[in-house]
């Protein structure tokens, strides 16, 4: 298993909202310049910023399961299920889009920061489900704590969010110095975003291979065989959201260029 490292450079950037919302992207759509253009099911993944107050206006959305997951301000949601909605820092809004829905969003600052992720489900079965819109606060995920970090459970194992993709996400936080170890399972693909701080990651193979990297960097490592990967801090505190899927699926997914 290697790990691969992405940069800001290889990452999409956008924005909405006159620039109010700016986004960097470790998966975009196509078209918009991110390397990794798909890893099994997780489609897309948007890390999304405003300083103050940014708004996306009533937009549609099928099939796909979308999370916005909140780390600092607050998001606003309304739908046309009827849903108004409002969730802090730490809490997640998720919405199964089946057969069609359409919602806007405000994001509230000041510093306001969430992450937007698409996972990307057996398509022909899910458009002929409803759509539901389901709300999470954080203190309903369970976190672990460790020497040094707490690994916050995001989506599988114990998380009260169930999905119909198979996916699993943590949200780890790391005192200067720290280390936490992750097991990726054969056959599954953990992603990995830099959200605060830098420092390194080991593999624990017969061999080990060490890989710095920075603040905002995307990584990406594949296991055809079940590794350890053992993560640490630099001299600063880190954070990291980790998202693992299967590599590859037993459905059809959609073609992204």
């Amino acid at each position: 298993m290697q790990t691969m490292i992405y940069g800001t450079t290889m990452q999409a950037k956008g924005e909405f909202d006159h620039g109010n919302i700016t986004e960097q992207k470790p998966i975009g759509f196509p078209g918009e310049g991110s390397v990794i253009k798909g890893i099994g099911p997780l489609f897309y993944w948007a890390w999304a910023e405003a300083r103050h107050d940014g708004h996306i206006p009533l937009h549609p959305h099928q099939g796909f399961e979308i999370m916005t997951y909140v780390t600092k301000g607050e998001a606003q949601h309304g739908d046309t299920l009827g849903t108004n909605s409002t969730v802090g820092a730490g809490g997640a809004q998720v919405m199964q889009t089946g057969s069609g829905v359409s919602h806007e969003e405000r994001f509230i600052g000041p510093d306001m920061e969430a992450f937007q992720i698409w996972f990307e489900p057996h398509m022909r079965q899910t458009l002929m489900q409803p759509p539901t819109y389901r709300q999470y606060e954080t203190e309903q995920f369970p976190v672990e704590e460790g020497a040094g970090f707490t690994r916050k459970n995001v989506l599988g194992d114990a998380s009260p969010v169930q999905l119909v993709v198979d996916v699993r996400m943590w949200d780890a936080q790391l005192e200067p110095g720290a280390s936490m170890a992750q097991t990726v399972p054969a056959n599954r693909t953990l992603a990995t975003l830099a959200i605060r701080g830098n420092g390194t990651v080991d593999i624990v193979e017969d061999e080990r291979e060490a890989a710095s990297f920075a603040h905002r960097d995307f990584l990406v490592q594949r296991a055809e065989k079940e590794h350890e990967v053992i993560w640490s801090a630099g001299d600063s505190p880190l954070r990291l959201l980790m998202i693992e899927v299967p590599s590859k699926v037993s459905y059809p997914l959609y073609p992204k260029r």
